[in-house]
């Protein structure tokens, strides 16, 4: 498939599973963060027949992240009629989590609560306003190597993208008429002070992470399987204690 037929099928497909519930949801709800999946994933969405509402929720956000944010919500809302645009400040009740736990202090667990917060906001909308949570993961993310927040980024009710690379995203962002600024910007999941991005996190590019799940003998595979083996337990289904038959 290219970039229009992905387009069409995914946007199309989100229209059919949504229309398909037994509860009709009266819209899709989906945080937009600044970077290429949320923009893409929000746009694919307002491409339905469903009402979108497309929330920015920063916390102690870099302005230029923020910015990209507030880039596309506005796009969206100057090229499609069934959207609706929201910013939620989330500072003040992060730093009130973050106090309330201080003696339990972890940098890393304090930037999956970022995450976390994000979700609870989007289901705190999505009840209020009968819609579902449209997830933003993609396949190297979802599947390669399980860099997002397990029932952070992973709580939502459907994942559009989650079959597509990131390239694949990049070039349907392109096919859309995404904002350049998005499409160029270093992927960053926007959870730390220091504004780091994703490749420095995983040590390795997008590009070079889908090789080496396309190919064992990459010369990438031994970094790209130590990442997917540390984070193998966010790809699993949640471990049950099955009881005993009597």
């Amino acid at each position: 498939m290219n970039s229009d037929e992905k387009i069409n099928y995914i946007s199309n497909w989100i229209n059919e599973y949504a229309s398909s519930l037994k509860f009709q949801p009266a819209s899709l709800i989906i945080g937009v963060s600044g970077g290429i999946d949320s923009a893409v994933t929000s746009t694919l969405c307002a491409k339905t027949d469903f009402k979108t509402i497309a929330i920015s929720m920063p916390i102690k956000q870099n302005p230029s992240q923020h910015d990209l944010s507030l880039k596309h919500l506005e796009w969206l809302n100057a090229n499609f009629n069934n959207i609706e645009i929201m910013t939620i400040e989330l500072d003040k009740v992060f730093d009130t989590f973050e106090n309330t736990m201080k003696d339990f202090n972890s940098s890393l667990a304090f930037a999956n609560s970022r995450s976390r917060l994000r979700m609870v906001t989007l289901y705190q909308i999505a009840q209020a306003k009968k819609g579902i949570v449209v997830g933003t993961g993609n396949k190297v993310e979802d599947f390669g190597v399980g860099f997002y927040t397990k029932y952070g980024d992973g709580g939502v009710d459907i994942s559009p993208i989650a079959d597509c690379t990131k390239t694949d995203v990049w070039n349907m962002g392109k096919s859309l008429g995404i904002i350049n600024e998005i499409i160029e910007a270093l992927p960053t999941d926007g959870l730390w002070d220091d504004s780091r991005n994703d490749e420095s996190q995983l040590g390795l590019k997008y590009g070079q992470i889908e090789e080496a799940m396309e190919n064992s003998n990459s010369e990438y595979f031994k970094k790209y399987s130590d990442i997917r083996d540390s984070n193998i337990h966010k790809m699993k289904p949640i471990p049950v204690c099955t009881l005993p038959k009597k």
